[in-house]
């Protein structure tokens, strides 16, 4: 009777620690370069609506890519968010990312928005849209991203530098659709126009026009409804003498970029980080990720802000944002060629 019980009490407690590794391995841990009050309901749903507890370290794109690297077999990183294709292409070729097949991305996701191996997938959208004073200009003369580089905006431009991811996914853009050698020529001719050297955010662009530095300028959406809504009543005021226009709406339409995600390489719950990317094409996932940086969803009828549901339906760009990634290094090479600062 002893020799039974000595046998019973190692099962039971055998049986309580695999209980407890069971419930301790689920969760997913997320290594996210976005930075929204939001996202924190979006961790909060994904754990009410599956139980899995989400542990989110929070830092710049490329550190946090850095840190996988370094981290190696030994990272507890599980998906790894960031926004752009650009920095999704250097998590990409630094081989950070696991390719993933899932039946819910597949239904639930444009082939626009998925890496063609399931390496990341865009889960929210930003247009890099053309702003303008209406006082001097014809939306008609600039209704495209290749009027930029027309002569007759020489000394009318503002733009960011060719540092920015944002403007490096444009030009990539530019090269899909043209080839380099027109691609340069235009980034050469956007040289050409500039009001002033490029500096500041795309937010600095706007406040450009608005002063009367220049008549033109280019932005993502976002950086215009937050000023429209910002307590700062100076911002207010720039966003009211500015006019958005959405460029080639009769061609391919307007340039899109991502927030996106993919799960990494060897990570401890894979599943479960499969599972969290599932959920961000979920409805209410969609919402959050949108409404978190008044950004555009991917899943079409999904509700938005209520600012760009007033600019109505627009036509976008549908090229797979892993083209922008491909395209980056030679997008590089021709701003460097241009003199692009």
């Amino acid at each position: 009777m002893s020799t039974q019980r000595r046998i019973v009490l190692p099962l039971a407690a055998l049986m309580a620690s695999a209980s407890f590794a069971v419930q301790a391995a689920e969760e997913v841990n997320i290594y996210s370069a976005r930075h929204y009050d939001s996202d924190q309901a979006l961790y909060d749903a994904f754990t009410e609506e599956t139980g899995i507890k989400v542990n989110a370290l929070q830092g710049d794109s490329d550190q946090l890519i850095q840190r996988i690297k370094r981290e190696g077999a030994a990272s507890p990183a599980d998906v790894m968010v960031t926004v752009d294709a650009g920095r999704l292409w250097r998590g990409e070729q630094e081989d950070i990312f696991d390719s993933v097949e899932s039946d819910v991305l597949n239904e639930r996701l444009p082939d626009s928005m998925r890496h063609p191996d399931g390496k990341w997938f865009g889960f929210s959208q930003r247009a890099r849209v053309i702003f303008y004073n209406p006082e001097k200009i014809d939306p008609a003369d600039v209704a495209t991203y290749e009027a930029l580089a027309d002569p007759q905006f020489e000394g009318e431009v503002c733009i960011r530098s060719s540092n920015s991811i944002y403007n490096q996914s444009l030009l990539a853009s530019m090269i899909s659709h043209h080839g380099e050698e027109e691609a340069e020529k235009w980034a050469q001719g956007v040289v050409n126009n500039l009001a002033r050297d490029p500096e500041g955010g795309d937010r600095d662009q706007l406040r450009g026009v608005a002063s009367g530095e220049c008549d033109v300028a280019v932005s993502n959406h976002y950086y215009y409804v937050r000023m429209m809504n910002s307590d700062d009543a100076k911002d207010r005021e720039v966003a009211e003498k500015v006019e958005i226009l959405f460029p080639n709406q009769d061609d391919r339409g307007v340039h899109v970029n991502v927030g996106g995600a993919g799960v990494v390489k060897g990570a401890p719950n894979r599943d479960n980080g499969v599972r969290f990317l599932e959920f961000l094409s979920s409805d209410e996932a969609q919402h959050l990720l949108a409404s978190g940086n008044y950004e555009f969803p991917v899943v079409d009828g999904v509700e938005m802000n209520e600012t760009l549901v007033g600019w109505g339906e627009f036509k976008k760009d549908d090229l797979n944002i892993s083209e922008l990634g491909n395209n980056n290094p030679e997008a590089v090479k021709i701003f460097d060629r241009v003199g692009w600062r």
